[in-house]
């Protein structure tokens, strides 16, 4: 058997914690010294403590967790347990990433304010286009929002026109937003030459010919609120007011390296 402290030191954990285990009959001591009162594990007891450990670790409580040991569940259940928290625990992450990510770069537009000029933003005739598109849903216009749910888009869309034969025309990706409600319908598209295809699984659309008030974003689009105030107090300081869509172009796009990406932001203007 072993003592207390030679037993937490090859569980990995402190004795001040075994010594909580106890207390609530998660992992008793195998036995108790009747004149010392030395706790004293036995070696197969490491195998109930890393169960407990991993379960704690993975955001069990711990009345949860003596529940799953008390109920010896298999080891296969438990692996697809602990799998099932893992991916649920990966998912928090990630949206508390993002989350931080979206704040640090509100941030940086307060920081900017009153510092940025307008005199970059200019008006002017965007041709007609013709495109290739898949669209997606986002629940806002942030770019937090936004972010997810078109980059998967451009890859499969590239994808589903090379199973179609279908030659993008070689000009800079586009997307454009619309509401629905309270969402947003993102559109992510691809200049073409060819018309609707029948049974295609993209679509083809033909976006008009606007007049547009448009400035070049540099750098990442998490920080795309920035330039797009910029010309928000452009358009309000000119005698001009928003209409149709919100387009991006993406001159250089560059999703491995996106602080140096350039996007020509558009915003279809009419007089007011």
């Amino acid at each position: 058997m072993f003592t207390i402290g030679d037993f937490a030191k090859l569980g990995g954990v402190s004795v001040r914690m075994l010594r909580h285990y106890d207390a609530l009959g998660l992992l008793p001591p195998a036995s108790v010294d009747p004149v010392s009162g030395y706790r004293l594990y036995r070696a197969d007891q490491l195998w109930r403590l890393n169960k407990l450990v991993a379960l704690k670790g993975l955001g069990f409580t711990l009345q949860q967790v003596q529940t799953i040991l008390d109920d010896q569940v298999p080891v296969a259940e438990l692996r697809g347990m602990l799998r099932l928290r893992r991916e649920e625990l990966a998912a928090q992450v990630a949206a508390d990433t993002a989350r931080l990510a979206m704040v640090e770069a509100r941030l940086r537009m307060i920081e900017k304010e009153g510092h940025m000029a307008t005199q970059d933003v200019t008006v002017k005739q965007i041709a007609p286009i013709r495109v290739a598109e898949l669209t997606g849903l986002a629940e806002g216009y942030g770019p937090e929002q936004i972010g997810p749910v078109i980059s998967p888009l451009y890859p499969e869309l590239m994808l589903r026109l090379d199973e179609a034969g279908v030659v993008p025309v070689g000009g800079p990706a586009v997307a454009y937003y619309e509401a629905d409600g309270d969402a947003v319908v993102v559109h992510a598209a691809m200049p073409v030459a060819d018309g609707p295809r029948p049974g295609a699984d993209f679509a083809v659309v033909d976006l008009p010919e606007i007049q547009a008030a448009t400035l070049i974003h540099r750098g990442p689009m998490d920080d795309v609120m920035a330039s797009l105030q910029v010309i928000a107090e452009w358009i309000e300081s000119n005698g001009y007011r928003p209409v149709g869509y919100h387009r991006e172009v993406y001159l250089d796009y560059l999703p491995d390296n996106p602080e140096n990406g350039v996007t020509e932001l558009q915003i279809e203007v009419t007089t007011a």
